[in-house]
């Protein structure tokens, strides 16, 4: 008999609730780690699953948090978050025709928290959360720990990974609750326009849901693509719907973790009470960070990023379209991602390895060819790999062209 000691988690009396026990770990952060990790050892990796630009946090930000920290600005905050903040913050948002009040905005720590607070505040076990397929990876686990199920919708092919309000209505069941909007979208970058985006909005008009707007990329969109916010649409738009957006995209704040949402008085009293017995507020410093992000003339270094960004995603565009056997999928106008459809490479086999889904793509890509992207099954994107392409532009040619490299050698393998 063995009298070897089991491994301390083996003997561990804590059950876990099946809440927890059931949210596997961010999919993207995975796949990030792992390839960082791979640099860490020396190896040459691309890494172009990063969900932020690669551009340096804008100055008057770093700034500020130095002042906050030589000021000793280091204590609790309101549960809100600052005045100040909440107030700059209701401006910005603003400036797609909304009209937020400060009263109306909460501070969080992260967009991510956002989304957490809006689905604990406003979803009761059972109910149902509609979205439009292709979705972000946290979506469904977040609806899942307030104890709603999420319920895609996909688009029809060839629809350019848009969905319909038909298909939205046709979804709605008497346990729905919650239209949940991503516009710029990721993973696939699509944009949907105004009269799309009201088509959509009157379904939870007419079925009387709530809608929560995921509007953290709203800065990057590109040609001829506006932005659209849910709660400018309308009066009735406005009345039920929660904006969702943060400083971590447009001012390159990742780390920083300040997000927002504003909505209806009676919402955002609800989300501050539930923030001041979890998080008590956001970092002091990371909001005075975000207040000198909101409150500088940045507008046209922004600009030049936007441009920049562009210039990465047509290039990126251009190369996907000259190789056989990976198709961009929809019309990425917004955000820095888009959708590659790889389901030609399947049945392909290289290094002894056969290609039969977007995730092995994904893993032979990384060895073969030290480039990381993300697999689209949890973006429920099955047969598709999401590329961001915001790398530096000598990297992201480099990337480009060892994604080619390795679907002519995965093709000659198996010719």
């Amino acid at each position: 008999m063995s009298t070897a000691t089991p491994a301390p988690e083996a003997i561990s009396p804590i059950r876990l609730a099946l809440r927890a026990a059931q949210v596997p770990p961010s999919a993207t952060a995975a796949l990030d780690a792992q390839a960082k990790a791979l640099i860490a050892q020396g190896v040459d990796v691309i890494n172009l699953t990063s969900g932020e630009p690669a551009f340096p946090t804008v100055e008057p930000a770093a700034q500020a948090a130095l002042d906050a920290i030589a000021t000793d600005f280091t204590r609790y905050t309101p549960a809100a978050g600052i005045p100040e903040l909440r107030a700059a913050t209701a401006d910005f948002i603003n400036r797609h025709g909304t009209a937020y009040e400060p009263g109306q905005v909460v501070i969080t720590a992260g967009a991510k928290q956002a989304l957490h607070y809006a689905f604990t505040t406003l979803v009761e076990p059972g109910d149902e959360i509609l979205i439009p397929a292709p979705y972000w990876v946290s979506y469904p686990h977040l609806a899942a720990l307030a104890g709603g199920t999420l319920v895609p919708v996909q688009p029809a092919p060839g629809a350019g990974l848009k969905v319909t309000a038909d298909q939205l209505r046709a979804a709605v069941t008497d346990r729905t609750r919650v239209l949940l909007l991503n516009n710029p979208s990721n993973p696939s970058g699509v944009v949907y326009d105004r009269t799309e985006l009201a088509a959509l909005v009157q379904v939870a008009i007419d079925h009387d849901l709530a809608i929560i707007s995921d509007e953290i990329c709203d800065h990057w969109v590109f040609g001829d693509s506006e932005h659209t916010s849910v709660a400018a649409l309308s009066p009735e738009a406005d009345q039920r719907t929660l904006t969702i957006g943060g400083v971590s995209k447009t001012f390159a704040m990742t780390g920083w973790r300040i997000g927002w949402v504003a909505a209806p008085t009676p919402v955002a009293a609800a989300i501050t009470a539930i923030q001041s017995h979890t998080a008590s507020a956001p970092s002091s410093i990371s909001q005075k960070a975000a207040l000198g992000a909101l409150t500088a003339d940045l507008a046209p270094e922004l600009e030049r990023r936007r441009r920049e960004l562009d210039d990465r995603r047509l290039t990126t565009l251009k190369a996907l379209a000259a190789i056989q056997g990976i198709e961009v999928d929809g019309d990425p106008t917004g955000a820095f991602f888009l959708l590659a459809d790889v389901s030609g490479t399947y049945g392909h086999t290289l290094a002894d390895r056969t290609v039969i889904s977007a995730a092995d793509f994904a893993k032979l890509l990384l060895t073969e060819a030290n480039v990381a992207v993300v697999p689209g099954a949890d973006f429920a994107a099955p047969n598709h790999v999401r590329i961001s392409y915001t790398v530096p532009p000598d990297r992201l040619a480099e990337a480009l062209d060892r994604i080619a490299d390795f679907i002519e050698r995965l093709g000659r393998a198996s010719g």
